[in-house]
């Protein structure tokens, strides 16, 4: 518990100067602090007691091709390259979400719901994406069922609500942040869409990461 306490401090003093970084496009502090403040909801999932292993560990490859795309996003030369790191690791929350959970009511309301606000997000970025357009639409689709995944673990009354609640709003907020990404990256560069989007991804993939050892 000490520890938990420890990177949750930890994570709460490098936010806000990844966000100065970010701010004030200052590459040689944003590496290393967007690295370590990532490394930290890999080091959160492996601290936890696990006592479902299969979830436990689908969780953490996602986290970790995560990380791998939020140190690629560093540059944008590599955005590309962090894209596919984190359709990768969209993929494994997939596995692990539905490996955990069966198909329900709630899967087929996340699938009405995401797939029309997915489209109506994609039309709205596809005049800007030029070549980007397959990649970006992959990615969308895949998100998509990663959210319609945390969808069904919410309507699954067989697993603890806690557990349930921290996959929800974690892959919630993820998809949220991905939309300030987007709109930096192809519509309008602003502070704003990091202020906005950093604490939200790091909200959400620290949740996940919490979801752990809560899932048994």
């Amino acid at each position: 518990m000490i520890l938990h306490f420890g990177i949750l401090i930890l994570a709460g003093i490098l936010l806000p100067v990844l966000l100065y970084f970010e701010s004030t496009e200052n590459r040689k502090g944003l590496v290393p602090a967007k690295t370590s403040l990532s490394m930290l909801f890999v080091l959160t999932a492996l601290v936890q007691a696990h006592p479902h292993p299969a979830y436990y560990h689908f969780l953490l490859l996602g986290l970790l091709f995560c990380l791998g795309g939020d140190v690629c996003l560093t540059s944008p030369k590599m955005f590309l390259m962090g894209l596919v790191a984190f359709l990768v690791g969209h993929v494994f929350y997939i596995i692990a979400f539905f490996h955990l959970s069966c198909f329900n009511s709630w899967t087929w309301i996340g699938a009405a719901l995401f797939f029309m606000v997915s489209g109506c997000i994609y039309l709205w970025l596809s005049p800007h994406l030029g070549p980007m357009k397959g990649p970006v639409g992959a990615y969308v689709g895949v998100i998509s069922v990663m959210a319609v995944g945390a969808f069904t673990i919410m309507g699954d009354p067989r697993l603890p609500l806690p557990a349930r609640g921290m996959v929800f709003s974690g892959a919630l907020a993820f998809y949220a942040s991905d939309i300030f990404v987007a709109r930096d990256r192809f519509i309008q560069k602003e502070t704003l869409n990091r202020f906005l989007g950093l604490p939200l991804y790091y909200g959400g993939q620290f949740l996940l990461a919490f979801s752990v050892s809560h899932v048994g």
